[in-house]
């Protein structure tokens, strides 16, 4: 399903148990690696190509509430990317950052199968629900 990256955990560690707190971003970016990202974050995302993260703020609207404390969330809209015109690679994970470029990654996840994206496809989209997340429970 996915992990928070050690940034995320820090954050989270320091807001509820420590005395810091944690800012909620004000937007959320997805975006696509063709290597996986880690818990120090890392990877290698998708570049060039018409490759733009897509954003999908933190609201109700935008994320599934958990149901009967499974600790899972998933997007409750589509997600699509712009066009490729260039090939992007094998597309093996998917990660949430708060910010559109660079920024910080907050959570990662492979993708269930792999997908080549060419110059010329389709514009990637996940489906509602097909970004699933849950918080280890």
């Amino acid at each position: 399903m996915g992990a928070l990256t050690n940034y995320a955990e820090d954050e989270t560690i320091k807001h509820i148990f420590r005395t810091g707190s944690f800012t909620k971003p004000s937007g959320l970016h997805v975006g696509l690696f063709t290597a996986a990202p880690g818990e120090a974050g890392g990877g290698t995302e998708v570049t060039g190509g018409s490759y733009a993260r897509v954003a999908s703020a933190p609201s109700d609207a935008n994320w599934a509430a958990t149901v009967g404390g499974n600790g899972t969330t998933s997007n409750a809209g589509a997600l699509t990317f712009p066009a490729p015109s260039a090939n992007w690679g094998s597309v093996t994970h998917w990660g949430i950052f708060d910010a559109a470029t660079g920024g910080n990654l907050l959570v990662y996840a492979a993708l269930t199968t792999p997908k080549t994206i060419n110059n010329g496809d389709a514009a990637p989209s996940f489906g509602v629900g097909a970004l699933t997340f849950q918080i280890d429970n």
